[in-house]
C-alpha cells in the first residue's frame, strides 16, 4: 500500500512523513507544478498536430547532474496546486483538443496522482493518459497506475551501475528500470496509433551521452531480447552539457557525430524499425522555459 507518511513511493525508500519532512526527493504532500502547456516537442505520435497537455512537475527522485530541467528537478521551482485543480487543467486540455494528458516528472507524486485521475475521468476525462518518466521506479507503486495510465514513456538512463551512481546517484538504476519497463509493457503491450497518433503503449527513450556513457548498445541489446524488435524506441539526439558537468570533463560536451551514428547503426542492426531518430543537436531548443515563482523581474 502506497504510504506518504511513510514514504514508500520509489525505490528510495525514504520512509519519512512527507506532511512534515523531506524526503530524497524533497517533495512534500501537495502536488508542486512549474509548467503546464501544449507541447509540441514531444514525439510526433504524441505531440500530433494539437500537441500534448504536459504538466511538468516539480522535484524528482534522481539527481542527474546533467538534466535539462535542473530548475525544477533541483532548484525546486513551481508552485503547489490542489488535486482538484489539476484536474481542472486537464480536463481543459481535453477541451483544448490536446492529443494526451502528459504527466513529466510524475513518480513521486504517485498517490497524489492517482486520486487525480480517479476524479478527473469521472467528471469526463478520456483522452489517453501519458506516464512520462526516468524508469526509477517501483513494481508495486507501477501496479496502482494499471488502468489508469495508458501510455509509458519511460526512460531508460543506464546499463551501467557505475555510470548511474556517478551520474544521477542510482546505483541501482539499471536493475530497478529494467523491472520496472518491464511491468509498463505488461499493463499496455506496444504502441497502438489511431489515426497516426498513439492510445495505448510503451515507448522508451534513450538519451545519447558522450563516449556512450549509458551503454545504449546494452540497453537496446536488453530491450530486443526481453520486449521485443517491435518495441517503439526514441533515441534522443538532444544532449547538452548544463547543470553540474563541468565537473565531469568525460560528459561536459556534445555528443560527437561518430558516437551519435554508433547508436543509431546498433538499433538498426537488432531490427528496431519503429519510433523516432531525433536529430543531434547540442542546444536548449527542446527544453521548455521554465517559471521561476520568486523572480519578481
Amino acid at each position: 500500500m502506497l504510504n506518504l507518511e511513510e514514504c514508500n513511493i520509489c525505490p528510495r525508500m525514504c520512509k519519512v512523513n512527507r506532511a512534515i519532512e523531506e524526503g530524497y526527493c524533497k517533495a512534500r504532500i501537495p502536488l508542486k507544478v512549474n509548467l503546464y502547456q501544449l507541447h509540441f516537442g514531444e514525439e510526433p505520435n504524441l505531440a500530433g498536430e494539437n500537441g500534448s497537455g504536459a504538466v511538468f512537475f516539480t522535484h524528482c527522485n534522481t539527481n542527474c547532474i546533467y538534466c535539462q530541467n535542473f530548475s525544477i528537478s533541483q532548484f525546486g521551482w513551481g508552485k503547489e496546486i490542489s488535486k482538484f485543480k489539476l484536474v481542472d487543467i486537464m480536463l481543459h486540455f481535453q477541451k483544448s483538443g490536446a492529443n494526451n494528458i502528459n504527466l513529466v516528472t510524475p513518480t513521486h507524486y504517485t498517490p497524489q496522482l492517482i486520486e487525480s485521475l480517479k476524479i478527473a475521468k469521472e467528471k469526463g476525462l478520456s483522452i489517453p493518459i501519458v506516464w512520462n518518466s526516468n524508469a526509477y521506479e517501483s513494481t508495486e507503486t507501477l501496479k496502482e497506475l494499471e488502468g489508469l495510465v495508458d501510455i509509458y514513456l519511460p526512460d531508460f538512463r543506464y546499463f551501467d551501475n557505475e555510470a548511474a551512481k556517478r551520474y544521477s546517484d542510482a546505483e541501482d538504476y539499471p536493475q530497478v528500470a529494467q523491472k520496472a519497463i518491464l511491468e509498463m509493457f505488461r499493463q499496455v503491450g506496444h504502441i497502438k496509433e489511431k489515426n497516426d497518433v498513439a492510445v495505448k503503449g510503451l515507448m522508451i527513450r534513450i538519451l545519447l551521452l558522450p563516449e556512450n556513457k549509458n551503454r545504449v548498445d546494452k540497453i537496446l541489446e536488453w530491450i530486443s531480447h526481453n520486449i521485443g524488435n517491435d518495441t517503439q524506441i526514441s533515441l534522443m539526439g538532444q544532449y547538452y552539457p548544463t547543470y553540474m558537468t563541468t565537473a565531469y570533463p568525460e560528459i561536459n560536451r556534445p555528443v560527437s557525430d561518430e558516437e551519435y551514428h554508433a547508436a543509431v547503426d546498433k538499433l538498426y542492426s537488432l531490427g528496431f524499425e519503429n519510433g523516432y531518430i531525433q536529430e543531434r543537436c547540442s542546444s536548449d531548443i527542446w527544453t521548455p522555459k521554465f517559471i521561476n515563482e520568486n523572480d519578481s523581474s
